[in-house]
C-alpha cells in the first residue's frame, strides 16, 4: 500500500461557526455533530473564532481510491503506530483516509510504517 507524505503543517481545532472557516483552500476537514464543529486546516489558516486548538500536526494520505469493501486499513496503520507509542487523529473522506500525527512523532511514524511495508512517497 502506498502513502503519501503532506508537507502542509496542521491544526485540529474548534470552532464556533463556518464563517471563518475557507472552504477554497486544498486541505479543509469539517466535521459537524450536536456538540461541536470540529475543522483541520492549514495551521496559517486557522480562522478567529477558533475556541480549542492542537497546533503541530503533520499527515500523510492512504494513496488509492479505497473501495469500502475493504477492511482493517485504517486499524493496521493506528495498530502499528499505537504499539510504537504514537498517537493519531484520522480523518476519512469518500475516497481515502488521512492519518495526522504530532509533528515530533511524524518521522518515527514514517520509518515505522516503511518498515511494516508500506511505500512512501512525497
Amino acid at each position: 500500500m502506498e502513502l503519501k507524505r503532506l508537507e502542509n503543517n496542521f491544526t485540529v481545532c474548534k470552532v464556533e461557526d463556518f464563517s471563518g472557516v475557507d472552504m477554497n483552500r486544498e486541505f479543509v476537514f469539517v466535521g459537524k455533530t450536536d456538540e461541536e464543529i470540529s475543522l483541520v486546516c492549514d495551521t496559517e489558516i486557522v480562522p478567529d473564532n477558533t475556541t480549542e486548538r492542537s497546533d503541530g500536526w503533520k499527515a500523510f494520505r492512504i494513496e488509492g481510491k479505497l473501495d469500502f469493501t475493504l477492511i482493517g486499513i485504517l486499524s493496521k496503520i493506528s495498530t502499528a503506530l499505537a504499539k510504537n507509542n504514537i498517537g493519531i487523529f484520522a480523518v476519512s473522506t469518500y475516497n481515502t483516509d488521512y492519518i495526522l500525527v504530532k509533528a515530533e512523532d511524524f518521522e518515527k511514524a514514517m520509518a515505522v510504517l516503511d518498515e511494516k511495508g508500506y511505500r512512501i512517497t512525497g
